[in-house]
């Protein structure tokens, strides 16, 4: 059964695009013969619209490039010679590396938002992915709503169940985004200073912002990624060995494109000694864990699903702080660690504090970022927080984050915008559809049946980073224009630091987190300055 709605394009469309493109019907596709800054700006645009990567590219990039002359383009122009050179590279000197030189930038389109996360698990990728906060998700594609459609789940006797319920949630969703549209613009007042089009999308994306977890996890998302060969091989054996047969699905689509443009990198994926045998121990492991974890803790008792978001500070070493002087000194010197360690523990807290004041010099902005001495300590957090909040700090891939399934036993979060509209009745009753279609999802689909799971039900999930990765991710994610959900998340993680863990130096590093209550539109200032730019943009 397909499961994606193949494009329709003009024979004059379908001329340009089989250019720069590895196919014009399937959601996977590859980018070639386009200069890379052309390919980066596609993704970026991307992330922020409604349409495909192929309709965005004909309808905004095309007119703006010079394609005279690349009507005989062919994407596998050179590719036998450098097959024939990599065999020479790789099989008589066997350097392993030279895959991490060949990059392919990929669209990975109609995933639903389970699968988006198995897409962004690798550290050494770069992705973009379409947001909830700037795109309405009630349009429909060929007709029908954007969720994903199993298709184990369709031919069983839950199929039409699964479909009726689904496209009741996001008629839900659409009305909501009306309904809290028109309550915001009674409740906060357009300023005489903001141009319509400021006001418009500020409104919209707060909107946006507080219905978006009536969506489920089989809602559809585009994702824009880059990879080297390398990193698209171990990405493709762990979405082989994945559970969920959407995942399993997705790796052949995307292996199929793939080898239009880098096949000698991804030829160890189908040998049975390489990566048969790697797909094979990941399955194998993946099972065991299941099992043990079932006999070891299935009697333990869950807490109450209505517990409230949480953030715990679970480890954290005491002695930090004379850790990352140590650290901060060290390559200013010629001694011993040890020798280092030693004088800084004899080191008034002042004497530190300069130390620590020296190193991190006068940070203008949250994009300066001091030396890796932060890399010397660690903290590990244990979130219980919406499932939205989790994809968004999700992508923060350099630290660890681990998470569990997605249920609805942990209680929802119904966002305070949502009370004030008088709205809460609607999204409670779409909370309560979307946790019957789990529960009868769950015994014959319990892979699948997370799909049916709304995005404001909470997930837990662990994190844990240094004191460098502290500072990007808990300033960023702290800003004003951040998501409610998240923000609370990482201020919390800063006061944990500071208080519980007892690292008031570490803390005053982070200089800018925000600590303020949820502005009325968290966008605004940021639209604001996008349309001061645009103005500069267009100045003489």
């Amino acid at each position: 059964m397909n499961t994606y709605v193949a494009e329709e394009f003009t024979p004059h469309e379908a001329d340009i695009l089989r250019r720069y493109f590895t196919n014009l019907d399937l959601p996977v596709f590859a980018l070639v013969n386009l200069p890379e800054v052309v390919k980066g700006a596609l993704f970026a645009r991307y992330s922020r619209s409604h349409k495909s990567l192929r309709r965005l590219f004909l309808d905004e990039f095309v007119t703006d490039l010079d394609i005279t002359g690349d009507a005989t383009i062919d994407a596998t122009v050179g590719l036998a010679r450098a097959e024939q050179l990599y065999e020479k590279v790789f099989v008589e000197y066997g350097d392993d590396s030279v895959a991490q030189l060949g990059g392919v930038h990929l669209a990975c389109e109609q995933a639903s938002n389970l699968l988006t996360k198995v897409l962004e698990w690798g550290r050494l990728m770069s992705y973009l992915e379409q947001s909830t906060r700037y795109i309405a998700y009630d349009r429909r594609l060929d007709g029908r709503y954007r969720f994903y459609r199993d298709p184990d789940v369709l031919a069983s006797g839950l199929g039409t169940r699964y479909v009726g319920d689904m496209d009741r949630m996001f008629d839900t969703y659409g009305e909501l985004v009306s309904d809290m549209v028109g309550a915001l613009r009674e409740l906060i007042p357009q300023d005489p200073s903001d141009s319509d089009f400021v006001y418009r999308q500020a409104i919209q994306a707060r909107a946006f912002d507080s219905v978006r977890g009536i969506l489920p996890g089989a809602s559809l998302s585009n994702v824009g990624m880059f990879g080297t060969g390398q990193s698209y091989e171990m990405l493709l054996m762990r979405m082989r060995a994945h559970p969920l047969p959407e995942a399993r699905r997705y790796a052949e689509l995307m292996l199929q494109e793939l080898r239009k443009v880098i096949p000698s990198f991804l030829r160890r994926i189908d040998q049975p000694e390489r990566g048969g045998e790697w797909t094979a121990y990941l399955e194998e492991r993946n099972d065991e864990m299941r099992e043990i974890t079932t006999r070891l803790l299935g009697g333990v008792s869950p807490e109450s699903p209505d517990v409230a978001d949480s953030v715990t500070l679970v480890s954290f070493d005491p002695d930090a702080e004379v850790a990352l002087v140590t650290a901060m000194l060290y390559p200013y010197s010629n001694l011993a660690e040890t020798a280092i360690r030693a004088t800084v523990e004899a080191m008034s807290a002042a004497e530190r504090v300069a130390v620590v004041d020296a190193y991190v010099g006068d940070r203008g902005n949250r994009r300066h970022k001091p030396g890796r001495a932060l890399e010397r300590i660690d903290y590990r957090f244990d979130v219980l927080a919406d499932y939205g909040a989790f994809r968004d700090l999700q992508r923060h891939r350099m630290l660890t984050i681990e998470w569990q399934p997605l249920t609805p036993y942990h209680g929802f979060n119904r966002p305070e915008a949502v009370d004030v509209a008088g709205l809460a009745d609607r999204f409670d009753e779409a909370m309560d559809r979307s946790a019957a279609l789990y529960e009868a999802m769950k015994e014959p689909f319990p892979t699948q049946a997370p799909y049916a799971v709304a995005l404001a039900y909470r997930i837990r999930f662990a994190m844990q980073f240094n004191a460098r990765e502290a500072m990007h991710l808990i300033e960023l994610r702290s800003s004003p224009q951040g998501h409610p959900a998240y923000r609370r998340v990482a201020q919390r993680m800063y006061e944990l630091i500071g208080r519980e863990a007892g690292h008031p130096a570490v803390a005053a590093l982070l200089r800018h987190v925000d600590l303020s209550d949820d502005p009325p539109l968290g966008r605004l200032e940021a639209e604001r300055r996008a349309e001061e730019r645009r103005r500069r943009a267009v100045s003489p």
